[in-house]
């Protein structure tokens, strides 16, 4: 029993080795295309996809936004907004007593009329954030009559597909690298958050991220996810956007002018102000967000606002941050993924079953990584989907697909050979013991005739035992010769030869065989170590090729004689006949043939006539473990001539 267990598992070892191995070459070009950054598009799509299939959440009214809209400039009658109106508009939210405002437009020059206006109103109100441009080419400043500490950055970087899913927090100063710089979202966030007490701090677990209370920003890492050597300079984090109709609370000018709001909308909430205007070119790309007014776009102040908010309710309330894992868990979960279409293939065994477990487990993969976008888990799908795409679809289910058929083939051609030695039995040895048997009971068969059936008997049996141990050899580890006779390269060299040499001499298609009156042979036993399953192949192939060009060229042979000896570590396979000589002109193709056996032997081939008739082959070659040892051969041919 244990024999037969182990004797499976060796088998299983095997059929894994040949059968899964297209699947874990392609495993690993998947990981090279990952590691290459070639698979990050898809893994980007495949993010926004998630992210936008969120179920909806309800609006964020912490965050209201101040949206300057089509209509807001129609009224006002001209762009850009003139600054007496951008001081009303924060007259008036100032007035209805919000814990920060946000001005997401650019102040750097004036707006006439109302610029005198504007600018007493930067200097009163303290809990106003401006912004400013840090990382264009041509940066723009903030107003002048804002400190720095209520000024932010309103830079937002793009990823190669010209989307946007990352928040830079915080940066230095490119000319003044010991300047720091903070985002608009970052200045709103830390003033919201002040008033109750939580202070921005550097990271604990990681200290180079920014922390509030203890809540730490992931950040962003030059390989998180399913990006491949990004930009990670400064403080930068995946934005998880808020999913719904309505994310946020949305006014426009005219409503703040007419006072359309309930007046505890604005009270103690951070209030951005901005241009969500259509025809202004103040709109990102993203496919994260579902509802859009304009599909795949959304306003920067709306960017900004969406960024305030994820921090702000994962300090107050416990809203994931979206986070990956590190490398060498998403790789650890890409191989594990990488095996289970080599291991449906395996159980499987059928292409329509397989097609199904596996369509069956790329639903289940893309569950997993929609459920775990939901508290915030960004995890590797797209590696895996295309390893079940490609390898469980194909490669893994057709390797193990064309390995059972061969079992099955193996199967099938054992059952014949089993049905053919049946027959053989019945027709040979079972007749022969059924006519001896019925000769024995009616006592009628001399006793010389009895012994006669029962040795013949004894050969039948023993023929059929040749024959199996024959019919179960390889290509690889069987020769046929030229008189149908199927040799088993595994016995002894001196054996074949005398097997090669007495069925070469029976054959009845070499004419001047018929006069031979003497047979001649002696071969010396050689070690295995020192051939090689096609070397005993080659040796033999010489052997009968001799043989048959005295069969065929040397008339009236009367004698044949083939010595195989052993002298100074080399061995020399001689055949000698006396017949009329070969005629050098019609043995061309015979003799490049037994050149060629020498050649690969590395070693010697030497045909020449004997007096007063007859003609000597033999070849010579060094007895060495493996006569690829160029060295060794060099050395021999040295000594030899």
């Amino acid at each position: 029993m244990r024999w037969l267990t182990w004797e499976k598992i060796k088998n299983e070892i095997a059929i894994w080795q040949q059968a899964a191995l297209p699947g874990i070459i392609l495993l690993a070009i998947v990981i090279i295309l990952r590691l290459t950054g070639s698979l990050q598009f898809l893994e980007w799509v495949a993010l926004d996809t998630f992210l936008h299939l969120r179920p909806p959440e309800q609006m964020d009214k912490k965050v209201v936004i101040i949206g300057i809209n089509e209509a807001d400039i129609r009224s006002v009658g001209r762009y850009p907004i003139p600054d007496r109106e951008i001081a009303d508009l924060i007259g008036t939210i100032e007035s209805y007593k919000p814990r920060v405002i946000g001005l997401d437009i650019v102040k750097d020059i004036p707006i006439e009329p109302g610029n005198s206006q504007l600018v007493k109103t930067f200097q009163v109100n303290k809990n106003l954030i401006g912004i400013e441009k840090v990382l264009s080419p041509d940066q723009i400043p903030p107003p002048p009559q804002l400190p720095q500490q209520q000024v932010g950055f309103s830079d937002l970087i793009a990823d190669q597909d010209g989307k946007y899913r990352r928040y830079l927090l915080w940066t230095t100063n490119p000319q003044n690298p010991k300047q720091d710089k903070f985002s608009l979202s970052l200045r709103l966030t830390a003033a919201y958050l002040s008033a109750q007490g939580i202070t921005l701090e550097t990271g604990i677990r990681d200290p180079d991220t920014i922390r509030f209370n203890t809540v730490e920003i992931p950040r962003f890492l030059p390989n998180s996810g399913g990006y491949v050597g990004a930009n990670a300079d400064g403080v930068k984090t995946l934005l998880n956007f808020r999913t719904g109709r309505e994310p946020f609370r949305i006014l426009s000018l005219k409503d703040i002018k007419t006072g359309n709001f309930a007046p505890n909308w604005l009270r103690d909430r951070i209030v951005l102000i901005g241009i969500n205007a259509s025809s202004v070119p103040d709109f990102f790309n993203t496919s994260a967000i579902a509802s859009l007014k304009i599909p795949g776009q959304v306003s920067g102040v709306e960017f900004h606002a969406h960024a305030c908010s994820q921090i702000i309710n994962a300090v107050l309330e416990q809203r994931p941050l979206l986070k990956v894992w590190s490398e060498p868990w998403e790789y650890l979960w890409i191989i594990i993924w990488g095996f289970v279409p080599i291991i449906i293939g395996r159980m499987t065994q059928s292409v329509w079953k397989n097609l199904l477990a596996v369509g069956a487990i790329s639903f289940c993969l893309i569950g997993i990584g929609y459920l775990l976008i939901v508290p915030g888990w960004w995890i590797p799908v797209v590696p895996g989907l295309l390893i079940l795409g490609i390898n469980g679809l194909g490669l893994s289910a057709f390797a193990f697909y064309q390995h059972d058929q061969a079992l099955k083939f193996q199967i099938k051609e054992r059952q014949r050979t089993i049905e053919h030695t049946f027959d053989v039995i019945h027709n040979g040895p079972l007749q022969t013991l059924a006519h001896a048997l019925r000769h024995m009971r009616a006592q009628d068969l001399p006793h010389d005739k009895l012994l006669w059936e029962l040795e013949k008997l004894n050969h039948e049996i023993r023929g059929i035992g040749e024959y199996l141990k024959l019919k179960a050899l390889s290509p690889e580890e069987s020769l046929r010769l030229g008189s149908g006779l199927k040799l088993d390269l595994k016995r002894s060299i001196h054996e074949l030869l005398y097997e090669v040499y007495t069925s070469t001499l029976e054959r009845d298609d070499l004419e001047y065989l018929e006069t031979l009156k003497v047979k001649t042979r002696t071969f010396e036993p050689i070690d295995d170590k020192y051939l090689s399953l096609e070397q005993k192949r080659e040796l033999c192939l010489f052997l009968e090729e001799s043989l048959c060009n005295v069969g065929k060229h040397a008339k009236g042979v009367r004698r044949v004689e083939a010595t195989g000896k052993e002298k100074q570590g080399c061995y020399t396979l001689i055949i000698k006949d006396n017949g009329s000589g070969i005629n050098s002109s019609c043995e061309s193709k015979g003799t490049n043939q037994l050149k060629n056996v020498a050649r690969n032997l590395g070693g010697n081939f030497k045909r020449e006539s004997l007096s007063p008739k007859g003609t000597v082959c033999q070849i010579t070659w060094p007895l060495v473990s493996s006569i690829n040892n160029n060295q060794g051969i060099k050395n021999w041919l040295k000594a030899l001539f």
